[in-house]
């Protein structure tokens, strides 16, 4: 008799690979069909543009291709009001419009919308530096309005004529 000798890992891994391929050439191989569609690229072990992008780069991009900057740029001067002129002068005032440069602020008071107009060059200033130049080149303060006396649709010029008999 001869003695066996025991099976080394390599015999046995060796076996298998065997084993597998011979599996893999008797099933029969499936038959590709193109899918509709760009070929797929795969990238290499860096980042590819079909990674996950951080929001803030798909954003921007988004902004860039939509040209949408100029909107932006306008929304940043309401969106960050506070920010860009400061704590104290956004608490007495608020911007209202954009048109054509010119910016419309409503101070909560006459005597903020003076110190406003005062304050006019370096605010402009500030938004010049932070938000683009070409975005408000004039500022327009105004205070707050007085209550109007027109009632319904039909109305005449000044008070007009009121009850006086209580």
């Amino acid at each position: 008799m001869t003695e066996e000798r025991p099976a080394r890992p390599s015999d046995i891994a060796r076996a298998a690979l065997e084993a597998a391929r011979a599996a893999s050439a008797a099933r029969p191989q499936p038959t590709r069909r193109r899918i509709a569609g760009p070929r797929r690229t795969w990238t290499g072990a860096g980042p590819g543009a079909d990674d996950p992008q951080p929001l803030g780069r798909l954003v921007d991009s988004l902004v860039t291709e939509q040209d949408w900057s100029d909107r932006t740029r306008i929304g940043a001067v309401f969106g960050r009001w506070s920010a860009l002129v400061g704590p104290d002068i956004a608490e007495h005032c608020r911007p209202e419009t954009l048109t054509e440069g010119e910016l419309l602020v409503v101070a909560e008071s006459t005597a903020w919308a003076t110190q406003l107009r005062l304050l006019a060059p370096s605010i402009l200033g500030k938004l010049r530096a932070q938000v683009g130049g070409d975005v408000v080149t004039r500022l327009r303060v105004v205070g707050p309005t007085a209550p109007s006396w027109k009632k319904g649709p039909r109305s005449v010029r000044g008070r007009g004529p009121r009850d006086t008999y209580g």
